[in-house]
């Protein structure tokens, strides 16, 4: 017989699941139009919030944890250090790769091939190509050839986390996958090749975003795993 805490505790769960996608919302656009530069302490602060609610979020989901989620929550506490940790840029940026690898390998879990779902990696990678040539040549005349490296590096792992999501079959990791995607881009042109009108709020919208979808893909149906060669996504 289950007893009245727990009942309580189950109602209380499921209210804060329901409520979290609303204080992630305002969390957000909060930092984005209205936290300053500084004190940078606190900017950070403010960035690093919407990451922590997206993490409790993405535990919330699902009562028994599976191994695609234990890997997203992985995947979103990197990228929640790397949000902290990118006033140093290399730190950060390592950050955010490993937290791309975790994302890698959750959406192997739910890899499904489809001929359609494939072929997407010929323009993935015509676009990162393009990108990261232009990046390489701002960094060489810079003199920050230093960051080449890395950056190629970031580039590459970044690229196949979203051709991994589109394999999946799963619309929340697509969505939030090609979001990423979208904010390193816009992110990485501004930094290092030219400024990105409105820039801010286009890499931390894309971001947050993406890194909502991200989480919100636990809780989606996996049917389309049981059927290999079907091309649709799952809700």
């Amino acid at each position: 017989m289950v007893s009245e805490y727990t009942r309580s505790t189950i109602r209380g769960g499921l209210s804060l699941k329901k409520w979290l996608p609303a204080f992630i919302l305002i969390m957000s656009l909060l930092y984005i139009f209205l936290i300053p530069n500084e004190p940078l302490s606190v900017k950070i602060t403010f960035k690093i919030i919407p990451m922590l609610l997206m993490i409790l979020y993405a535990y919330k989901l699902k009562q028994a944890f599976s191994k695609y989620q234990v890997l997203i929550l992985v995947g979103l506490f990197f990228c929640m250090l790397g949000d902290g940790l990118l006033i140093w840029f290399i730190v950060g940026l390592s950050a955010f790769l490993i937290g791309h690898l975790f994302y890698i390998a959750a959406f192997l879990q739910r890899f499904t091939f489809s001929w359609l779902r494939a072929l997407t990696i010929l323009p993935i990678a015509v676009y990162s190509l393009i990108i990261g040539t232009q990046v390489v040549q701002a960094l060489n005349q810079n003199d920050q050839s230093n960051l080449v490296i890395p950056v190629i590096c970031y580039i590459l792992v970044i690229s196949i986390m979203g051709w991994t999501a589109i394999m999946t079959g799963n619309r929340s990791a697509v969505v939030g996958g090609l979001l990423f995607v979208a904010s390193d881009s816009i992110l990485s042109w501004n930094m290092f090749v030219s400024e990105v009108a409105y820039s801010h709020p286009l890499i931390m919208l894309t971001y947050y975003g993406g890194q909502f979808f991200i989480a919100n893909s636990i809780s989606t149906r996996l049917a389309v795993v049981k059927n290999p060669i079907q091309k649709g996504l799952t809700p």
